[in-house]
Parts: structure tokens; C-alpha cells; sequence
């Protein structure tokens, strides 16, 4: 067909809209893809290696030039013949392989840590669905509303084990204020992160109502229907206060702890215990607070949830760190790809 085109094994496709998201990839099958999409192949091995085409077109030169000959505002895209004036450096073929070589190596190191990363998630999905649920050790268990757990557990609802269930704030945000407001956007994985933070300026009665402290269970009631439900324990440093459509859980010390709360709110079992309280709308899904309180939860002796708590806490933590490396090692690939692919030009 006219408007598509074919691409075979080996050759790297290039994303010719929105060019400064990178969309470069080497095609490991024979297909057809659509010409928003150019399929390229070097003329030449000779002259220039295929292996180093995709590191070259993800250097920031390269996406520099196709940004700036970009044409359109809302979708930007870019003409076949302005990538093809592009100009770089091009080093003796000896060079190149050396180059290549070096390039391989890091992209491949790169691939393992995130791979690394892929698994620590899913051991903690694996974890937490099965701890939370089934403890850690084996025991007779107990036929509940809620399923089968261990017979010694107790069974709660969330109302019984918290003592502050709150809506958040409604009010105008800004770029700049007293106060950041934690909003859906500040979930990453059970967790509240400071990320795309908005303001607001509050009197101090309003601040000390609202202000989140740390092991808060943040709740996002409302939203689409693949992220109403989002649940995350904050733990931030400094003052933050949490926007109208998130809910506010204070666990009740004294029966459970909020770590523990949060991973089960997290689990399979806890997420489709708080949707089958969604209540669809027009464009968004919603779950009140006073359903809320009615989920039930699964309430192991303190000193088991301290254990299953640490068990999680320290996979949390390698899953961090983990995540440190993947982001070195994608550093440190960019960094190669900028300096190997243009040295001579620098010289």
C-alpha cells in the first residue's frame, strides 16, 4: 500500500513524529509499518557500519537536528530529505568497529540492569500478593468473607484499623506557593514521590488540617478507570498537604502498621477489594471514602506484620537501588554515544 512500508530484519526504524522522544529501534522480524515511521539501512557497510546507525540517531546531535527541522506545532514531524542532510563525522571502517564494539557493550549492560529491574519488580509482586495474604510461613487457615488466610489472623475493615479517613483539599493550584499539593501524579509504585508539584498558600488552621505526615496512606479516589484506586504511603521530607480528590488514611498504630496497610491496599487482592467499589461516570471512575472504610483487611499478630513488613521494605529498597543502576548505566550509554559517534568532529 501506499502509505506503508516494508521493513526487514536488522534494519532500524525511526519515528518520524514527535523526534525528541528517541523512538529508534532495530527490527528483529519482517513487517510493514506505517510511513510515519522511516525504515533506514546504510548504503554501504564498507563505508558505514549498520551496527552503528541507531546509536548515531540517538545522539543528542542527531535529535538535535531533527527537532530543529521539524515542521508542524502540535504534532511535530520531519521530512525524509532533511534527516538525509544531516552531517557527521565518519571514522575509517577499523574505527567504527572499535567503536561499535564499545557501544554493544554498554547497550547490552544496559539491557541486563533493566532486566535486573523487571524481575525485583515482579519478586515483590509475587511477595506481596502472597505475604500479605498467606504470611510467611505455612498454617492452617480459615475460610473468611475476604477468602481463606491463617486461621490465627484477624479480619477487619479499614475504618476499624484507621483513625482519620479525609478528603483532601479543594482549591485553586499554582506554579509557586507556600505549600506543595500532592496530586494523582505523585504515585510511583505504593509510594508518594515530589514529582510535577503544584502550590497553594493556605492560613495555618487549613495547613495543620491538611498537612500529610509521614506513614499517611494517600488514596486516589477518583480518575480513569485503569488508575482510580492508586494507593501510596508517604514518607517525604518537609511539608506537604494532598489535593481533593486523593483520600487521606491514618493507620491505627496500635493494630496495624501503615507499611503493612499500604502493601496489602497494593496487592491483587487489596486493589480488586477497592474496585469492586468503583462507580463508573461520564469520563471518570470514583470510589468514596465511605466505601472505603468498608474494604476489608486482613489482620496478621504486630509481630508478623513487622516480619513480612521487613521482608518487603528490604526488596523495596533493592528495587531503589536497582533502579539507581539502571539509570547509571543508561547515563553512561548516552554519554559513549556522544562522545564516540562525534570524537572526530570534536577534534
Amino acid at each position: 500500500p501506499a502509505f506503508h512500508r516494508i521493513f526487514r530484519k536488522g534494519q532500524v526504524l525511526y519515528g518520524s513524529r514527535r523526534t525528541y522522544l528517541k523512538k529508534v529501534a532495530i527490527a528483529d522480524f519482517d513487517g510493514i509499518t506505517a510511513n510515519t515511521t522511516f525504515v533506514c539501512e546504510t548504503k554501504d557497510q564498507n563505508l558505514f557500519m549498520q551496527e552503528l546507525l541507531p546509536f548515531l540517531m540517538l545522539t543528542d546531535s542527531f535529535t538535535e537536528h531533527s527537532i530543529l527541522e521539524s515542521k508542524g506545532s502540535t504534532n511535530p514531524y520531519i521530512n525524509w530529505p532533511d534527516i538525509a542532510k544531516y552531517e557527521f563525522p565518519l571514522p575509517p571502517l577499523d574505527e567504527q568497529k572499535r567503536i561499535s564494539q564499545i557501544l554493544w557493550t554498554a547497550d547490552e549492560a544496559f539491557n541486563q540492569h533493566q532486566q535486573s529491574s523487571k524481575n525485583l519488580m515482579s519478586v515483590k509482586r509475587t511477595l506481596l500478593n502472597r505475604l500479605t495474604v498467606r504470611g510467611i510461613e505455612q498454617h492452617t487457615n480459615k475460610h473468611t468473607r475476604l477468602g481463606r488466610i491463617p486461621s490465627h489472623w484477624g479480619l477487619a475493615k479499614v475504618e476499624d484499623v484507621t483513625s482519620i479517613c479525609q478528603y483532601g483539599l479543594t482549591i485553586p493550584l499554582n506554579e509557586s506557593g507556600q505549600y506543595p499539593i500532592l496530586r494523582m501524579m505523585n504515585y510511583d509504585d505504593g509510594r508518594i514521590i515530589a514529582n510535577d508539584l503544584k502550590y497553594v498558600d493556605l492560613i495555618d488552621t487549613d495547613f495543620k488540617s491538611f498537612k500529610v505526615h509521614k506513614g499517611d496512606i494517600l488514596f486516589n479516589r477518583t480518575n480513569s478507570a485503569d488508575l482510580v484506586g492508586k494507593v501510596g504511603i508517604f514518607e517525604l521530607e518537609g511539608d506537604y498537604v494532598f489535593a481533593s480528590y486523593l483520600v487521606r488514611l491514618r493507620a491505627d498504630r496500635n493494630q496495624i502498621l501503615p507499611d503493612y496497610l499500604n502493601y496489602y491496599l497494593n496487592s491483587d487482592l487489596g486493589q480488586r477489594r477497592l474496585l469492586a467499589y468503583a462507580t463508573p461516570g461520564v469520563s471518570q471512575t470514583n470510589i468514596s471514602a465511605g466505601n472505603l472504610k468498608k474494604v476489608l483487611v486482613p489482620l496478621p499478630p504486630m509481630d508478623e506484620q513487622k516480619q513480612i513488613v521487613d521482608i518487603l521494605n528490604n526488596v523495596e529498597l533493592r528495587k531503589h537501588l536497582q533502579r539507581d543502576h539502571v539509570a547509571e548505566a543508561k547515563k553512561c550509554l548516552r554519554a559513549l554515544m556522544n562522545n564516540l559517534v562525534r570524537t572526530t568532529r570534536d577534534e
